[in-house]
């Protein structure tokens, strides 16, 4: 006695009812820019304003989309911390991006708030993620020494110090901490995640006389990662520790309380580096790779 074909499903021996066809997709990639003041950070918070939320919602109605996409970020930001060259895809209908993608951009612009704006959204080569096939992320954090001489208008995006800083000192201090370590001792910690970064530049220059300006590359931050380092070599600047001292935190790979977490509005995420396109998907999938018991890399943290 055979056992009854389930309604939908052909006859026959083995036979299994064919998978649902899924529209084909396409994947867009975003270049962001946002002033943070006005946002909760990057990632979806209940109740809160956020830059994943406003920028969603923002998608969902230019692309006339019948419910927002979900985004995959290439570094979240803190609540504070601003961005010029963010970086996101998201995973659409083909037939309707196909329709509008030529006015996507200017779509974008009437249905976003003044203080965001998406400079590029375009088809994503094969094998993309904006989060996974990274290379790098460069930041900059400003820094204003002289008070008396501080740009009012500029002090959304500039940590007034009240001290002189000595810059040769801090780049002295920052080039002992390049290289890839566990910069623990420079992080909030998540159970489970890795704080094993690669520091590929940090140092310091001045915009004006009165402007210090650190550029923080690495291949991926943890979380508080910049602006902890920032508030390690202010230390060293300001002479209250030695030039030294910085490196002597990192080899310690614990949370020091005497490292301070500067402000979130010096901080900006300036660019976002990748591979040529026919290495994105090897990219990623050497960034997802473990890095030690139980601990996975989170290329995409808070800096």
């Amino acid at each position: 006695m055979t056992e009854p074909v389930a309604p939908g499903q052909p006859e026959g021996p083995g036979l299994a009812a064919p998978p649902e066809r899924l529209p084909p997709a396409v994947r867009v990639r975003l270049q962001i820019a946002y002033d943070g003041e006005g946002f909760s950070g990057w990632a979806r918070q209940p109740g809160q304003r956020t830059v994943q939320l406003v920028l969603e919602e923002a998608l969902g109605r230019a692309l006339r989309l019948p419910r927002p996409p979900a985004l995959t970020v290439a570094g979240r930001t803190d609540a504070g911390v601003h961005a010029r060259g963010q970086v996101a895809h998201c995973d659409v209908a083909a037939e309707p991006w196909a329709a509008i993608a030529e006015a996507a951009r200017h779509r974008l612009a009437r249905a976003l708030p003044p203080d965001m704006r998406v400079h590029r959204v375009a088809a994503a080569p094969p094998g993309f993620d904006a989060r996974f096939s990274a290379l790098w992320r460069r930041y900059s954090y400003r820094i204003c020494d002289d008070p008396a001489a501080a740009d009012p208008l500029g002090r959304h995006r500039t940590l007034w110090y009240p001290r002189r800083l000595d810059l040769a000192a801090m780049n002295q201090a920052a080039s002992a901490c390049l290289g890839e370590h566990d910069f623990a001792a420079f992080c909030r910690g998540r159970e489970g995640a890795s704080t094993v970064r690669a520091l590929l530049r940090m140092d310091w220059a001045r915009r004006a006389p009165s402007v210090a300006e650190a550029t923080v590359v690495a291949d991926a931050f943890c979380h508080n990662m910049a602006r902890a380092l920032v508030g390690a070599l202010l230390k060293v600047g300001d002479g209250s520790r030695p030039a030294g001292w910085p490196a002597q935190v990192l080899a310690a790979a614990v949370r020091d309380p005497s490292v301070r977490v500067v402000p979130p509005h010096g901080l900006c995420l300036e660019e976002v580096g990748y591979p040529q396109d026919a290495q994105l998907a090897a990219r990623a999938a050497m960034t997802r790779r473990v890095r030690g018991p139980g601990q996975v890399r989170e290329p995409g943290a808070s800096p």
